[in-house]
């Protein structure tokens, strides 16, 4: 699921790569909102194709050469960087939860250079980020760690990268975040896939047909989502010429993680995120906040995500959520008839929404080569109850591919514990099992699952 800071980069708390990389380097109410929506688009494009651009794409800057092969990222590259990377904005025409037309933001990654690798027709990586709670944030900036981690790994050696920033996002004018809702996390992707390729057109860069699609966190989920969308849509799948797939610690089978009510890192946010999400895209979640959360939460909990005002850290420190690291926010926040009916009522609203976007329970198996990428010691997404059942329901298609990056994971928390100085030792209790805990997730196993999925992918480049 993942959250990024202020700036950009992955907060230790995050899923994302740029914190990761950078210690490397030492050692990641419709109706008028439609009405609003709808003067938008007809002020901005003439055409209600989706993916179609509703304003000319920007060239934010570029990333050179030089600089990607001396960033932070670069040691677990494995290679130098082959070409500079134009960083492209886009705002381009998707879909809401209920098939209205609506826009979505998001950037587009275009190598350029004399190298054959930058001028051939490219293949084309969508990429899915994760949880992120900052409203404002593009992935169409020069400081954006995210992004310059997708250079460094992809574009600059010669991959198109198009990655969306999803409905209530950016420049997205859409009310909300349908967080974890599978349909408009494809359709974003989709959409921003196809506005990529019209980019491409207008800049003259040919791209070869041949996409892939990778996620971590919540970004896997949305991968996945954009998978199975495509195989299961003879027409969408003869569109986008998917080659091969990646899912990280996806979220895969929600109604499964969340019947067992049991408290993981950081789900004060999560949790939260998914309840109040899937309450505006179904209405069934609950009759009124204080149902599921307790005071002081309730009240103004709806509005809280995205927020335009504050961090992933901002949220813990201002109380917005429960500041436990442990165990205690579960029952913190959320109301005892809640978390019984979780647990015990499979008709509950929350477990029927999270059905309707578990990608296990439809029987849908990859058709493409496929990596699921996760660690075992995962204390954000937990492992049995994504990659393992994952695995499990898969287990018969050589084509996917199970990685458990766990082994390296710990060595990796090894290796940059001993580079931290004493001010940073001091903010885990000077316990490299505090810090191993607190960032597994996005600063440990995500880079090691990045650098499993290019290897994938080059095979099919």
């Amino acid at each position: 699921m993942g959250n990024h800071d202020s700036n950009g980069g992955v907060s230790p708390k995050g899923q994302g790569l740029a914190k990761a990389t950078r210690q490397v380097s030492n050692t990641m109410k419709l109706g008028v909102m439609a009405s609003a929506i709808a003067l938008f688009l007809a002020g901005c494009s003439s055409s209600s194709d989706p993916g179609s651009l509703l304003e000319t794409s920007q060239v934010v800057g570029t990333m050179t050469r030089e600089a990607l092969n001396t960033s932070a990222a670069a040691p677990l590259v494995g290679s130098l960087a082959k070409c500079d990377v134009q960083v492209i904005g886009l705002n381009y025409l998707t879909r809401g939860v209920k098939g209205e037309e609506t826009n979505a933001s998001g950037v587009l990654l275009l190598p350029t250079g004399s190298d054959p690798a930058c001028k051939a027709p490219l293949p084309l990586l969508a990429y899915g980020r994760g949880t992120e709670v900052s409203k404002a944030r593009s992935l169409a900036s020069m400081t954006d760690g995210e992004t310059g981690a997708l250079a460094a790994f992809f574009a600059g050696q010669g991959y198109a990268v198009v990655a969306s920033d999803y409905l209530g996002y950016g420049k997205s004018a859409y009310s909300f975040h349908p967080y974890l809702h599978s349909d408009t996390e494809a359709t974003a992707t989709i959409d921003a896939i196809r506005a990529a390729r019209q980019v491409a057109r207008e800049k003259g860069q040919a791209l070869s047909g041949k996409l892939m699609i990778y996620g971590y966190s919540q970004g896997g989920h949305v991968s996945m989502s954009t998978h199975k969308a495509i195989e299961t849509d003879p027409a969408l799948s003869a569109e986008m010429g998917l080659v091969s797939a990646a899912h990280g610690a996806a979220p895969s089978a929600l109604s499964t993680a969340l019947k067992a009510a049991t408290p993981v890192l950081y789900g004060q946010v999560f949790i939260t995120y998914a309840v109040t999400a899937w309450q505006k895209v179904y209405g069934t979640v609950y009759a009124k906040p204080s149902d599921v959360f307790k005071a002081p939460y309730a009240d103004g909990i709806e509005s809280m995500l995205p927020s335009a005002s504050t961090t992933f850290e901002g949220l813990l420190a201002q109380n917005k959520v429960s500041p436990d690291l442990g165990d205690g926010w579960l029952n913190a926040m959320f109301t005892d008839s809640f978390l019984n009916d979780l647990r015990n009522n499979p008709n509950s609203g929350m477990i029927q929404a999270a059905k309707k976007n578990d990608l296990l329970a439809s029987g849908w198996t990859p058709k493409v080569n496929t990596m699921l990428c996760a660690g075992s010691g995962d204390p954000v997404v937990p492992y049995a109850s994504a990659q393992a059942l994952a695995a499990a329901q898969w287990k018969s298609a050589a084509n996917v591919v199970t990685v458990d990056v766990d082994v390296q994971a710990k060595g990796f928390a090894q290796q940059l514990w001993a580079g931290q100085p004493a001010t940073q030792k001091a903010r885990y209790g000077n316990n490299i099992d505090i810090y191993t805990r607190i960032e597994y997730h996005g600063t440990l196993a995500s880079p090691l699952c990045f650098a499993a999925v290019k290897g994938l992918f080059d095979q099919f480049k």
